[in-house]
């Protein structure tokens, strides 16, 4: 694979033991769907409930751009590697950007879904050490890994990192458990999720009657997976969990 290029592939099928492969230069498009005999497609999604032109993948640098050629039905990019982030496509949507280096694409099928991968080219970042002239540009989430706080924090996040699809917060007596080693109380426990929240996360307390410990827990987990504050590579600082 070319470091300019997208590439498509799809998993091997019963009949075929070898994914199939596409590379797509810049500016270089393909078209995925069922396909018909007068109407061929690049991408063959061998599904009754694909359309015959389900969308179209145009490359365009470190990223591509995804149509939704179908009249009604979503399409949902996922990142495999990421917190649970995903893009919605809906029907008729053209050119939609899609910023994942490495993305699974899902589409409805008769039998549940069908899906394929898309490798993007390695994002370009500004280098360490660039600055912009004039005052210093302030942390907006001074986090300490090395603290107590941003361990129970990885704590709260643990659950949504194994498993996306999961929306269980852990509770104060389960972060307790989860880190035996820091001798925690309910008391510390709650004082270092009100300190996230306040000091460290600005998290906003949300107009309704929720209970004071539910939306904090819930809002650190929304901000720190949003911003990959938390990543799965932080579930290290945990004990390994029991079996």
């Amino acid at each position: 694979m070319s470091h300019s290029t997208i590439l498509i592939q799809l998993a091997a099928t019963p009949t075929d033991d070898r994914p199939y492969s596409l590379e797509l230069a810049p500016g270089e498009q393909a078209v995925f769907g069922r396909g018909t005999p007068g109407s061929p497609v690049d991408l063959v999604l061998d599904d009754p409930a694909v359309s015959r032109r389900a969308g179209r993948i145009v490359a365009v640098g470190d990223y591509w751009l995804l149509s939704n050629l179908s009249t009604s039905k979503t399409y949902v990019v996922e990142n495999p590697e990421g917190g649970g982030e995903f893009v919605k496509v809906p029907p008729g949507r053209m050119g939609a950007p899609i910023p994942f280096e490495f993305s699974r694409v899902t589409l409805p099928a008769v039998d549940g879904t069908v899906s394929f991968l898309v490798f993007a080219p390695q994002h370009v970042h500004v280098p360490p050490g660039h600055a912009d002239g004039g005052a210093v540009t302030q942390v907006a989430y001074p986090l300490d890994q090395n603290a107590k706080y941003f361990r129970i924090l990885v704590a709260l996040c643990e659950p949504r990192l194994r498993d996306p699809s999961t929306s269980r917060i852990p509770t104060i007596p389960e972060i307790i458990e989860r880190l035996p080693d820091l001798g925690l109380s309910r008391t510390a426990v709650g004082f270092h999720i009100g300190y996230l929240a306040e000091k460290k996360l600005h998290v906003k307390s949300p107009q309704s009657g929720e209970g004071k410990a539910d939306w904090q827990r819930h809002a650190l987990v929304s901000v720190a997976l949003k911003f990959d504050l938390v990543t799965a590579d932080h579930l290290a600082l945990l004990p390994v969990p029991r079996r």
